[in-house]
Formats: structure tokens, C-alpha cells, sequence
């Protein structure tokens, strides 16, 4: 166990803010973590996946623990279906793509999302009509305060539109270290209708794809719209999707007839924040050395050498403004720290 002192945590958050760490450690096991966390002279953690959901504001005063464990393996298989277990530091994208490989369908819709395994039952990851609730069975996960390991099935983690247990009642309490899904051997169930995944695959003559046909025109419609972090510090959607009730939904509409929604329930229906953002007049926007994307109003940039403070000002009078304007609140997606 090698813990470092003022380590840059530049290279671990994906908004690429040189903030630093007091103190640093890797971890590679449960085992690891969990001695760590036994350490008595670091009153203060800080727990750390992959770093692409959360915004970096200040330096951080404690022992960042980097969740770093690796590994997958098929656990069960029968007949339709395939439970396959996944370690919380592997690459969210390169797991998907390894389900792929094995023709093993259900996340396909959720190819290139930055992050890791492990922080993605949190916000319950989402994309193109598919929520990582869809398929999720169950995740390990220990205790901070107490080092003990406990599995969460599904009703137990609460999951809500990217929001989940590990979010809200327990938030800071657990880390996760490994997520069994439950995938399909055959007869995939295909989700095309959402967003331009059924242009792209006409673009390309494809009339009867396959999960990795999916996962390339998510890839293809991705890359097109958003940053590569590793080229522009981001952290993808900045700003949930809020959902407004129908009689608001239809003032705004009186004002605004192209306003773009998706039915959620009887009285209720999600309005994309992106389009308010850009209505507002903050697409392509820059402040320097920082700004809102040009191809994607709901992703935050840093072009190099912005501060989170600077980043999270900007996200405030994007707020401020889409309220005043559209008399609805946005709620960031990341975590600010």
C-alpha cells in the first residue's frame, strides 16, 4: 500500500482541475480497501471511481482512496440469460463493449459513457432510452464505517432517474466494488426509437442489427456530439433532464411551440435541458479558457486551465437564467466537490 502525499488529481477527474489531494492510494482489492480504511491516522476519506461525474472545486483536505479493483467474470448462464460480474474500477465503455463481444445484449445503449463500473449504479446511468436499472441484479459494497461488505439487490438501491440509494439515505456510507447484470443470451430486445440511433443505422442500410450495430451508432452519434475528455476537459451532461408537470408543460408551450418533451407518466413529462440551454443563448458560449459545448448545450468544457470554482460559476447563471426565462429549475448532474 503506497499512500502519497499532495498527489495533482488532474489525471483522475475527467473535467481534467488540477486540484490535489492531501493525501493518495491506490486500491486493487477489497482487501486493500478495506485495510485503508482501518487507517487511523486519516480521520477524513474521499472516495474516487473513475472521476467523469463530478466537478472539483477546491483541493481536497483527506485521504482520497482511488477505487481501482479489476476483473470480470460470467457467473451463471443459462439458456436466454447471462449473470456477469464486473469489478468497480474496471472502464465502463471497455465493459460493455467485452459484453458485446460475447453477444451478450442489454447495454449496448450505453456504449461510451465515461466512468467506471463501480460508480455507475450511483447516478444509475442512463442513454438512449435504457437506464443501468434495466439490468442490473445486484452489487457488493463496503461499509466506510464499519469495513463490512453487503450485497444490494435491486429494490434495495432505490433507483430513480439517475439517482439512486448510494446518492441520497446512503450517501458517503458504502463503495462499491463489484455489479452483477443480468444480459440476454438471445432474442436481444433492441431498443432503436430513441434519439437518432434508427437514423444512423438507415444512414448505414442496416435494417436488422445487431447489439453491436446499436452499440456503433451510439458510438457514431456520441462522438458527434460530445467531447473526448481526453482532448476537452468535460464531464459530460452537466444537467439532469428536468420533468415538469402538464399544465406547466403547456404555458411553456404557449410560448415556446418547438419545445421538444418525452412522456414520463399521466401527468408528467421530461423536457431535454439541453434545449433550454441553447434557447437561453449559452450554446457554444466561451468564457475564456472555459464554456458550454458548441455541438452539445448541456456539456460544460474546460479548455485547459480553468478552475472548478470558474466551471461552477458558469453552471450557476446557466441555471439562474434557464429559470428566469422558462420558470423551470435544472439540477446538476455531477457531483460538486
Amino acid at each position: 500500500m503506497d499512500i502519497r502525499k499532495d498527489v495533482s488529481l488532474k489525471p483522475y477527474n475527467t473535467f481534467g482541475i488540477d486540484a490535489k489531494a492531501s493525501y493518495f492510494v491506490a486500491v486493487s482489492s477489497v482487501a486493500e480497501l478495506k485495510s485503508v480504511l482501518e487507517q487511523k491516522g486519516y480521520p477524513q476519506k474521499f472516495i474516487l471511481g473513475g472521476g467523469s461525474n463530478m466537478l472539483l472545486t477546491k483541493d481536497i483536505d483527506a485521504l482520497v482512496i482511488h477505487v481501482d479493483i479489476k476483473g470480470i467474470e460470467i457467473i451463471e448462464v443459462s439458456e436466454d440469460k447471462c449473470l456477469i460480474k464486473s469489478n468497480a474500477g474496471e472502464n465502463w465503455h471497455e465493459f460493455v463493449l467485452f459484453c458485446i463481444e460475447n453477444n451478450l445484449g442489454g447495454l449496448e445503449n450505453l456504449s461510451l459513457i465515461p466512468g467506471n463500473v463501480g460508480t455507475a449504479p450511483i447516478q444509475n446511468i442512463g442513454a438512449y432510452g435504457i437506464e443501468l436499472k434495466d439490468t442490473f441484479k445486484s452489487c457488493d459494497a463496503v461499509s466506510i464505517k464499519t469495513g463490512a461488505l453487503r450485497t444490494f439487490n435491486k429494490d434495495e438501491c432505490d433507483f430513480e432517474y439517475r439517482d439512486s440509494i448510494f446518492k441520497s439515505k446512503l450517501k458517503g456510507a458504502y463503495i462499491i466494488t463489484s455489479v452483477v447484470f443480468e444480459l440476454s443470451k438471445t432474442n436481444h430486445q433492441l431498443k432503436t426509437g430513441y434519439g437518432a440511433i434508427a437514423t444512423e443505422l438507415e444512414k448505414k442500410n442496416i435494417s436488422a442489427p445487431s447489439i453491436k450495430d446499436i452499440s456503433n451508432a451510439v458510438i457514431a452519434i456520441r462522438q458527434s456530439k460530445l467531447p473526448d475528455p481526453k482532448k476537452i476537459g468535460n464531464s459530460g451532461s452537466f444537467f439532469k433532464n428536468p420533468i415538469v408537470n402538464i399544465k406547466q408543460f403547456e404555458r411553456l408551450k404557449l410560448s415556446f411551440d418547438d419545445v421538444p418533451s418525452f412522456p414520463i407518466s399521466q401527468d408528467k413529462v421530461k423536457v431535454p435541458a439541453g434545449w433550454l440551454i441553447e434557447k437561453a443563448g449559452f450554446k457554444g458560449k466561451t468564457f475564456g479558457n472555459y464554456g458550454v459545448h458548441k455541438h452539445q448545450a448541456l456539456v460544460l468544457v474546460n479548455y485547459g486551465g480553468a478552475t472548478g470554482e470558474e466551471i461552477l460559476n458558469l453552471s450557476k447563471l446557466i441555471q439562474l437564467s434557464v429559470s428566469r426565462l422558462f420558470d423551470i429549475d435544472i439540477e446538476a448532474e455531477v457531483n460538486i466537490i
